[in-house]
């Protein structure tokens, strides 16, 4: 058979990559040729999935403290992941963060970056945000909307959640108390009104432009497109072209869930697969009762335990994966 290895980072214990090469190494062992597709959805990991770093920049981190970020730039094309430099997890996590102060300028900060080493195509990645600021620290830092004159500025993100709403949604996983949420959805309904006198931009009525604390509506502000994150990644990754040459689809993330199926990885790649008429399964890490039969699918936990999954995850998966590949074969 020829395998389309499609998937998703197993959050907290193995990068997509990693995924791809342990169900790679199954193939082998069985045979089989193997297509190796890290893949994302547009949040945490799509740098990865499009290629990886090549520049690494200091700018102020989301709560002021200076942060080494790594992003891309090759062929004119730039990719910023906005965790990696306004993220949660560079904040201290949810106990330590500033919910009020945290700040997008450093992603701001790298987008300037971008467009001083003469970038015409910008994508910026969103997910794992410490931020409700609007995007108004990105804004600012970018400075002049003319500077972006005649740039493809692209945002991906996987929410369609309203510029308003991103405090009330997201704010409380950043660590915002309910005080604290009142106060950032007055800021947000603020910037709404200062986006549209500066740039002549209502983000209120556009969807998603909650993402990332607002930053989505910031960008768009100033002129980017939200798009879609996994249907970006796949179009950069050519992925209609793989599934060309497809006879079996392994695809697979950390938790599968009913958020699965609504812009992810997984649930994109089950649509793909039905589209194509193509047989399809998932490996993931642990899989949520209520979605259980929506998708061929092995859970790690429930095949070699909770430990052993958190620990050997590699070990696993390419343990999954030969039990998925010969029981597809004696089909």
């Amino acid at each position: 058979m020829k395998v389309l290895a499609a998937v998703d980072k197993f959050r907290g214990t193995a990068t997509a990559a990693q995924v791809a090469t342990a169900i790679g190494h199954a193939c082998w062992q069985l045979g089989h040729d193997c297509i190796e597709r890290p893949l994302a959805d547009g949040g945490e990991g799509t740098l990865d999935a499009l290629g990886g770093p090549n520049r690494s920049t200091t700018v102020d981190g989301p709560l002021g403290k200076p942060v080494q970020a790594a992003w891309r730039l090759h062929r004119g094309t730039a990719i910023i992941e906005m965790a990696l430099a306004s993220g949660l997890l560079l904040a201290g996590g949810r106990q330590k963060n500033n919910p009020i102060d945290a700040t997008t300028t450093g992603t701001g900060q790298l987008i300037d970056a971008a467009l001083n080493l003469g970038a015409s195509r910008i994508i910026v990645c969103l997910g794992g945000s410490a931020t409700t600021d609007g995007g108004l620290g990105a804004v600012q830092a970018i400075g002049s909307r003319a500077r972006l004159k005649g740039v493809d500025f692209v945002v991906a993100c996987d929410v369609t959640t309203p510029f308003v709403d991103a405090a009330k949604v997201f704010a409380p996983q950043k660590g915002a108390s309910n005080a604290q949420v009142n106060f950032l959805t007055t800021r947000l309904q603020r910037l709404v009104q200062v986006y549209s006198d500066e740039y002549g931009v209502d983000v209120s009525t556009i969807a998603g432009a909650g993402a990332a604390g607002g930053l989505a509506g910031g960008l768009a502000a100033l002129g980017a497109r939200l798009v879609p994150g996994f249907d970006l990644v796949a179009e950069e990754v050519l992925l209609d072209e793989l599934l060309v040459e497809t006879d079996f689809i392994i695809t697979g993330e950390g938790f599968m869930d009913s958020e699965s199926f609504n812009g992810k990885v997984v649930g994109s790649m089950a649509e793909l697969a039905a589209d194509k008429n193509l047989h399809i399964s998932a490996i993931c890490g642990d899989i949520h009762a209520e979605v259980k039969n929506r998708l061929d699918a092995v859970s790690l936990v429930e095949k070699f335990g909770r430990e052993a999954a958190m620990s050997q995850p590699l070990h696993c998966i390419e343990h999954a994966a030969l039990q998925i590949l010969r029981d597809r074969a004696a089909r």
